[in-house]
């Protein structure tokens, strides 16, 4: 394939830290003159900063906008009428789409530098640099790969399994592997991170939390055997990752700290974070965290010329809330919605009426303010807060849903109990019982046109979309919801069918002109491989060829 494998000539460069696309206080660079594979890996240090670019550069094509266009545009989150995105929304993308090849390529990109870190580090590293931090250094490469195949194989099904990018720079045509081998490679992958990385008891929020622990890779293995419905492997490594003690959540074990602190530059790194891309304040395009430059409503929140309004927020995300969740305000910025901590130095940000998407509702997640609203950091384009690839509080969600299983309804007291954690902080009631699959009546307030009579509801789907929206992951959940790896999506189209996507007045709020419905179908549960990859690659369309594992 043409893009990963024109990317392996920049590895040795990318690899070993001369792009900074991390922290400075966070990962030392290395001197830049006469560096080579065969002089580079001397010391622990520059063994430690061979894995930097895996925390930043190499996600920001995801993370700037392929990434949420595809998971929060598909899953009936966010709207947009910016042409490059809008057609997530509708399910029109086609293999031409700009933003899907950036997604594409910047996951392709993970792998290949991921790749360079595990082919060549065990050989360029002397004796007298200690073999836990050669170990160490190959869990968060091979980790970060099994992240990234786990958005890949998510989104386009089959794809190839690249284990060494070197094999294929001279034949760029590969098959795709079955959804089940890149799921297998997946496992491996984490199973040897959880061994090799060092475990983590966070405290506070610090610098030095800012890398992945065995516990990160628990973490992930939990979420992947969800995915596979293997509920007792998740269960297990969900309770493993609670007994272990390496994390906290905020407002529960943190006092003093509530969900809406998550999301505040000034804890990057805290306890509840179990993996997240770190990024220079003011580094620049392309080292910075960009999402903020999209997502704020306005100049006037960045502070910095950019806050483009790009993702508008749905009427159903915003039905999805209840109106006393301590989650709401922190995640989505209605009209007349006060925000002291943005533009401290006039007295606050207070959200006007703003009708650019459609809704006159903007994300507030991941939107912090000013440069000065952050510690000095941040300039346009490029802001240091983290970016979550996944958080604490999902361990506690996956572990109620392994508990419940397939079944359609459960009052287990360990369910509940994992479940009522996330809803308590929240400020939400304990669940007496959880229900999955299940209808009730179209009485919500608001909703008008065309919605259906009854609405299919689940439990623990709802509790993970509320506490996790805008953080690229909904889009899956809805994917997974008839089961792993299956052809038909009936419950998930249900869903989808029911979700007021569309636009409203000028009213504050908004009111909803009920236009919004679509009719899904089983064909747009994955996405076309964008067809430059194809042109490059024919056997991308071809029948899947089964992995031969070394």
């Amino acid at each position: 394939m043409k893009t990963y494998t024109k990317y392996y000539f920049v590895i040795c460069v990318l690899a070993i830290g001369t792009i900074t696309g991390c922290k400075k206080d966070f990962f030392d660079r290395p001197p830049q003159s006469s560096i080579t594979l065969d002089n580079f890996y001397k010391t622990a240090d520059q063994v430690k900063a061979s894995t930097n670019v895996l925390y930043s550069a190499a996600w920001f094509g995801w993370v700037a906008k392929g990434g949420w266009a595809i998971t929060e545009m598909a899953s009936g989150n966010g709207r947009s009428y910016s042409s490059d995105v809008a057609n997530f929304g509708n399910f029109s993308v086609t293999d031409g789409n700009t933003e899907l090849a950036n997604a594409y390529n910047s996951l392709w990109i993970v792998v290949a530098q991921a790749n360079g870190i595990i082919n060549n580090l065990p050989a360029k590293v002397p004796e007298t640099v200690d073999k836990a931090v050669v170990n160490q250094a190959l869990g968060e490469a091979r980790l970060f790969r099994a992240l990234a195949y786990f958005h890949l194989v998510r989104i386009f099904g089959n794809v190839p399994i690249i284990e060494n990018t070197l094999d294929h720079v001279n034949d760029v045509q590969v098959n795709t592997n079955p959804v089940t081998d890149v799921y297998q490679f997946i496992l491996n992958d984490l199973t040897f991170a959880e061994a090799n990385l060092s475990p983590q008891i966070r405290s506070g929020n610090s610098l030095a939390q800012g890398r992945v622990s065995s516990g990160s890779a628990s973490a992930l293995l939990a979420k992947v055997y969800l995915y596979m419905q293997d509920y007792a492997k998740a269960r297990s490594y969900a309770e493993k990752v609670i007994n272990s003690g390496e994390f906290k959540l905020y407002g529960i074990d943190v006092p003093g700290k509530n969900f809406s602190d998550l999301f505040l530059t000034a804890n990057n790194n805290n306890e509840e974070s179990v993996i997240a891309l770190q990024w220079v304040g003011a580094g620049g395009y392309g080292k910075g965290n960009p999402i903020q430059a999209s997502w704020a409503a306005n100049t006037t929140i960045t502070g910095t010329g950019d806050g483009y309004g790009v993702l508008g927020v749905t009427f159903d995300m915003l039905y999805a809330f209840q109106t006393d969740d301590k989650r709401f305000k922190p995640t989505i910025m209605v009209t007349d919605a006060v925000y002291p901590e943005i533009n401290q130095a006039q007295g606050g940000y207070t959200h006007a009426a703003n009708q650019g998407q459609g809704t006159s509702t903007f994300v507030k997640k991941y939107v912090v303010g000013t440069p000065a609203d952050n510690g000095g950091t941040g300039s346009a384009q490029s802001s240091s807060n983290n970016t979550y690839m996944m958080r604490y509080a999902e361990v506690y969600l996956i572990l109620a849903e392994a508990i419940v299983g397939n079944a359609a309804s459960s009052t287990d007291p360990q369910a509940l109990a994992a479940i009522n954690k996330i809803r308590n902080r929240a400020g939400l009631g304990n669940l007496v019982e959880i229900r999955r699959g299940y209808f009730t009546p179209n009485n919500t307030p608001g909703k008008p046109g065309n919605a259906p009579a009854q609405f299919y509801r689940d439990d623990i789907l709802e509790e993970r979309r509320r506490e996790f929206a805008f953080e690229f992951d909904y889009w899956f959940d809805l994917c997974r919801l008839d089961g792993f790896n299956v052809a038909a999506h009936p419950k998930a189209i249900a869903i989808i069918n029911q979700q007021d996507r569309g636009t409203g007045d000028n009213s504050t709020p908004s009111n909803s002109y009920g236009n919004g419905y679509l009719t899904m179908t089983n064909a747009k549960f994955l996405f076309p491989y964008p067809a430059t990859e194809v042109a490059a690659n024919p056997k991308l369309n071809q029948a899947p060829v089964p992995y031969v594992f070394k």
